[in-house]
């Protein structure tokens, strides 16, 4: 049998060193602060309660960007800091960012000059980090880049060029590469308490979910980068303190890609919310959204609202002929953003998305709100903070010129490039040439090399994050979790009971992912799109 990667990291997470660093949470922020502390030599440990990216971070749109909408709000300070990580991470991990065209339909005059001097501050914004220059085109040429779009009163356009990325797999590749500058990963592994001496936060008890023991772990500095669960970790500190957050979820649909086939996404700069909604081609499918809803309380498995769906469908139909209806959709999801309060009453589409770092009078650092773009100047920022906290000796941060693990040019087809420079290790494995399922991009090689090199414990956690087959169509991802029960059973050696409860949770997670009913047409179209006013 192969070598257990979560069995050596449960190991050297419980030998009883003293760590400089203990990371909680195993997202977006908490693996990118954990990444720039083991690149500057510290003794990092990471703990995951579920698994990497399972919540906020593997439900984003999938755009690495600058936030053309933070432009208008007048956030420039945001908008900049955000086109330089675009660039940096377009730079460091060429296998999961690629640059893509997007396309914002002008059906008024005034539109196209609007738009197009608006994306010309963002390109100067950018800098010498700039994907590509926007500009403006033609109906013909906007037809041509989105042949599906709205043909009546339709100006033309203007092209501006963002990046898109895989969100999970970026989430595996810094688990990787933390790993590979000496730090230690646990996922599946939820903290239960914190442990405090003399008024200070000095580590952590958590359960390992597996073996189901309790271990406690010490370290000179905490980090509570939980998202949206920041406040329960703050909470074990102290349980009255106040909460730091207002969630709000964004939901989005994933349709077949012939409602979009063209090389470009579409951007709609307002809708009738007053937010932006994409529609982007990802992994040979179309994900459109996203919706802001303010929610009361976080949820591990947040689910769409029938609203937030009709809302998506009508708006994609304003803009897309023929539109996607409720039977067209294979999957949606629902990701909650970790939005730092504000004053009572304000919008939560108007709460910042900078990152906010705290540190609570027993030194524990709570670092939250950001997004995936800058995640690597979210842990930056976090490290450096907690060094001076926790006396270490300060050193520089390496992560701006860093190549994340795997990184490639090579121009690598489907399903092999969000591996990189693994492919070709992924490829010799037994199953290379066999798929999961007809409708999926998928072979069964790579659930082997998701539990020998990757931590993958779980169905879910390969059908949803180291594969994408439950957002990319969650009826087919159903119907091939028995098989990938039984590959994980083989790689970590669990028994056919183990197999029947794990394709009975998948199913109990994945049922959500489906539309129920959806056979009525819940989008009408639109003589000529109201939102580019």
């Amino acid at each position: 049998m192969p070598t257990d990667p979560r069995a050596s990291a449960l190991a050297q997470a419980t030998d009883g060193h003293l760590w400089d660093l203990l990371v909680i949470g195993g997202g977006a922020s908490g693996l990118g602060t954990a990444l720039d502390a083991a690149t500057r030599g510290y003794r990092v440990l990471l703990l995951e309660a579920h698994d990497y990216a399972k919540g906020t971070s593997s439900r984003s749109t999938k755009l690495v960007h600058g936030g053309v909408r933070y432009l208008a709000q007048g956030n420039v300070s945001l908008v900049r800091e955000a086109l330089h990580e675009r660039g940096l991470l377009r730079r460091n991990a060429p296998h999961l960012v690629r640059d893509l065209g997007f396309l914002i339909a002008a059906y008024r005059p005034w539109a196209l000059p609007f738009y197009g001097v608006g994306l010309k501050l963002y390109d100067l914004l950018a800098g010498r980090l700039n994907l590509r220059a926007s500009r403006l085109v033609g109906r013909q040429e906007a037809l041509n880049l989105a042949p599906t779009l709205t043909r009546e009163a339709l100006k033309g356009g203007v092209l501006y060029f963002d990046g898109q990325f895989d969100d999970s797999r970026l989430a595996v590749t810094l688990l990787c590469t933390l790993e590979s500058f000496g730090g230690v990963a646990l996922n599946h592994a939820p903290v239960v308490s914190l442990v405090q001496e003399g008024g200070r936060v000095v580590g952590a008890r958590f359960r390992d979910a597996e073996g189901g023991q309790d271990h406690e772990v010490r370290a000179r500095a905490v980090v509570n980068a939980t998202g949206v669960f920041v406040d329960e970790v703050r909470r074990m500190e102290q349980p009255d303190a106040p909460a730091m957050l207002s969630p709000s979820q964004g939901v989005h649909v994933v349709v077949p890609r012939h409602f979009l086939p063209g090389d470009s996404a579409l951007m709609v700069p307002r809708t009738d919310d007053g937010r932006v909604l994409f529609a982007v081609p990802w992994h040979d499918h179309v994900v459109i959204g996203t919706t802001d809803t303010p929610v009361p309380g976080t949820s591990l498995e947040p689910r769409a609202l029938p609203e937030e769906v009709e809302f998506i469908l009508n708006t994609a139909a304003q803009y897309l002929s023929p539109a996607p209806t409720r039977a067209d959709v294979q999957s949606v999801f629902a990701g909650l953003r970790p939005l730092v309060k504000a004053a009572p009453g304000t919008d939560t589409k108007s709460l910042s998305r900078d990152h906010t770092i705290r540190v609570s009078e027993g030194g524990l650092l709570t670092l939250t709100g950001g997004k995936w773009t800058t995640y690597r100047r979210m842990g930056e920022d976090t490290v450096t903070r907690a060094a001076v906290l926790a006396g270490l000796p300060a050193r520089l941060s390496l992560t701006e010129g860093l190549s994340l693990h795997g990184a490639t040019t090579d121009d690598l087809p489907e399903p092999w490039r969000v591996y990189g420079t693994d492919a070709e290790r992924v490829q010799v494995l037994p199953g290379a040439d066999t798929p999961l399922h007809p409708a999926l991009p998928y072979v069964e090689a790579q659930v082997r090399w998701a539990a020998r090199q990757e931590q993958a414990r779980t169905v879910e956690d390969v059908l949803s994050r180291r594969l994408r087959a439950l957002l990319l169509d969650a009826r087919a991802s159903l119907e091939a979790a028995p098989r990938v029960a039984q590959l994980l059973a083989e790689e970590l050696g669990r028994d056919e009971a183990w197999q029947a409860e794990q394709v009975q949770a998948y199913r109990a997670v994945a049922e959500g992912y489906l539309l129920p009913g959806g056979h009525e047409g819940a989008a009408s179209t639109a003589a000529a799109p109201t939102a580019l006013m």
